[in-house]
């Protein structure tokens, strides 16, 4: 990447899912612009010790994921059934009895969506994009008006006082189900 960079090939590299200490030894060789992981109210591991690692270093964040793979617009509940192409049919957190338990984080987001006259998906990256100047989501979609409906998340602002509360009652929920399958090949390598 640094060969690529002084060629002016590129501008700027990032790495995704890496650990920190993965990233130390890569930023020190060539400094990194941006880290990509899943983050989200329902995925929140990295405020533990990414984020506080990429702030001290100065690296950007990018989330994948921030509408938790779908969850947090409240399309999926206990009945929903995952087609053995979708990803998800194979991850713990989507299985019908962790999608029930889970469902409190979806009743909090309806909730603050209502009060703020917004979408449960413009709370969910309205949070994300709130959580740190430097982060920029990443959101899936595969139809226009999903676009425009998270285009809409910047025009919805959270008060001091709003994002305060999410994150109190967030901190205070236990998500279930793990993000891959134990022994997998993704439980394996992220983070590292």
């Amino acid at each position: 990447m640094q060969d690529l960079i002084k060629a002016g090939k590129i501008r700027h590299w990032g790495l995704s899912k890496a650990g920190v200490v993965t990233i130390r030894r890569a930023h020190a060789i060539q400094p990194l612009a941006a880290i990509q992981s899943e983050y989200s109210m329902m995925w929140r591991s990295p405020e533990e010790e990414l984020l506080p690692f990429l702030e001290e270093m100065g690296i950007g964040f990018v989330p994948f994921a921030p509408l938790g793979k779908g969850f947090l617009t409240g399309t999926i509940d206990k009945n929903t059934s995952f087609g053995s192409d979708d990803f998800r049919s194979k991850q713990p957190r989507f299985q019908p009895e962790k999608i029930e338990a889970n469902q409190v984080v979806v009743e909090l987001i309806k909730k603050i969506a209502a009060e703020k006259n917004a979408t449960m998906a413009q709370i969910a990256i309205t949070w994300v994009l709130d959580q740190k100047p430097w982060i920029v989501p990443i959101p899936g979609m595969r139809r226009l008006e999903r676009l425009e409906e998270n285009i809409g998340a910047l025009d919805v602002k959270l008060t001091t006082a709003e994002l305060i509360y999410l994150n109190e009652v967030l901190s205070k929920i236990k998500i279930l189900g793990e993000r891959y399958p134990a022994g997998s090949d993704y439980s394996r390598r992220v983070n590292k």
